[in-house]
């Protein structure tokens, strides 16, 4: 059972699979929804506080280089144009955008818009846990509804 935990725990830390695919294989593997639930959220949020706190010094970096600096640098400039735009609705933007359970939606991309908008951590983290735990919940009640597991 430790391994299984274990499972769950590493795969909801996989960026694009995260916790929509952590469930159904803790399901699968025979782990009760609770504890599914618990691991799964728990993975996912693991890396994101080391990722917002470092990610924008990796991404400045990366983007003095005039090769491959392009996509970086532009990144960037996107999240300086619409910081001001949005400064109002962010909380809730990034709570429902991490809440969707699609892939290129979730707490990876959650954290990557966060160091784009020059979000800090306590800016930013309330918002990507609570839409972490709304997809959690979501993809636990489709699991439920249609015994969705991979075993």
């Amino acid at each position: 059972m430790l391994w299984n935990c274990l499972w769950v725990l590493l795969i909801s830390m996989v960026p694009v699979i995260e916790l929509r695919g952590a469930i159904p294989v803790g399901l699968g593997l025979g782990l009760s929804y609770p504890l599914t639930i618990t691991l799964a959220v728990i993975g996912n949020l693991i890396p994101i506080p080391f990722l917002i706190v470092y990610g924008g010094r990796v991404l400045e970096y990366l983007a003095h280089f005039p090769r491959f600096g392009k996509p970086f640098r532009w990144v960037l400039s996107l999240g300086e144009k619409k910081v001001a735009k949005m400064k109002k609705t962010l909380f809730f933007g990034l709570w429902l955008f991490v809440a969707i359970p699609l892939p290129g939606t979730g707490a990876w991309t959650g954290a990557l818009a966060a160091i784009t908008l020059k979000l800090k951590l306590r800016e930013s983290f309330p918002a990507i846990t609570l839409g972490v735990l709304t997809a959690a919940a979501i993809v636990s009640v489709l699991a439920f509804v249609f015994q969705v597991t991979l075993f």
